[in-house]
């Protein structure tokens, strides 16, 4: 406290001259001095060192990638509750809901690495683009996990898209559905011929989260200032068959882990392809 009102008085010059020359011969003076000039330095220090971060950042030349979703099924796109398909089986359905996660998303060469905590909901009936920031150059794909890993299914009451308010959890001992389709179908023998086919599971061998990786046959440019998009396609044909059939006659109500869901997520790894590959100014 001595310290203190000292050191303000001497800083105000409220300390008598006689008094400050008895100070100033001190080794207590002495100090105040230095301490006084180190403060007085100490913003311009900090003044340019926020200037210096602000130009490094200001020199960081980035563009941006914008990923779009469409659904298809028998080569045109999805019209949800309004339209009729044919799966390769001859089961004709129409869909009402359709949605899924994608997690972990990179692009090969380029350092950029969605957080661990970053998921996106696809939606069809509220599709938004994933739009992020890479370095200038070319790059041949993008990869990401189709569902979400078992550490996120197993965490409790989340945010953002792992909100439970999504209507994409089971309970905690089930974790999240990772990828829905609901519609209907004459080929359907539940109660006004439903489909419900909400394919999830993380435990074991009933993990059904699934690395999905995309080429491009050409490299893909990301220029400064610019905005390349890219359009993946989500193939409905090549859900109901691939490495397995899925027929919905066998099974049109799937609601929780187990064979069922497992047999149908075999057949994720061919069900995106890249659509088109677009630049944007």
């Amino acid at each position: 406290m001595l310290f203190n009102t000292v050191a303000h008085k001497f800083n105000q010059g409220s300390i008598p001259k006689k008094g400050c020359n008895f100070f100033r011969g001190s080794f207590f003076v002495t100090f105040l001095e230095k301490q006084k000039s180190k403060i007085k330095v100490l913003p311009i220090f900090l003044s340019f060192q926020l200037l210096l971060a602000t130009s490094i950042a200001q020199n960081i030349k980035s563009g941006a990638l914008e990923i779009h979703f469409i659904h298809t099924a028998n080569g045109k796109e999805i019209s949800l509750r309004d339209s009729t398909y044919t799966n390769p089986f001859g089961e004709t359905y129409t869909v009402s809901k359709l949605r899924f996660y994608i997690g972990q998303l990179s692009v090969p060469g380029s350092g950029y690495k969605f957080g661990e905590d970053d998921y996106y909901l696809v939606n069809a009936a509220n599709e938004m683009p994933i739009e992020i920031s890479l370095k200038p150059g070319s790059y041949n794909g993008l990869q990401f996990l189709l569902g979400v890993d078992s550490l996120h299914n197993c965490s409790g009451a989340q945010t953002g898209a792992l909100d439970p308010m999504n209507d994409m959890f089971w309970t905690w001992n089930s974790g999240y559905v990772i990828y829905k389709l609901e519609g209907s179908s004459p080929a359907s023998t539940a109660d006004l011929n439903h489909i419900e086919h909400h394919v999830g599971g993380y435990k074991g061998e009933n993990n059904v989260a699934t690395p999905i990786k995309l080429t491009t046959t050409q490299p893909f440019r990301i220029l400064e200032n610019k905005t390349t998009v890219i359009v993946i396609e989500n193939n409905l044909d090549h859900y109901w068959k691939g490495q397995n059939d899925i027929k919905i006659s066998d099974g049109a109500l799937i609601m929780t882990p187990g064979p069922l869901s497992k047999k149908i997520a075999a057949n994720f790894s061919n069900l995106f392809t890249i659509k088109s590959i677009s630049l944007n100014p």
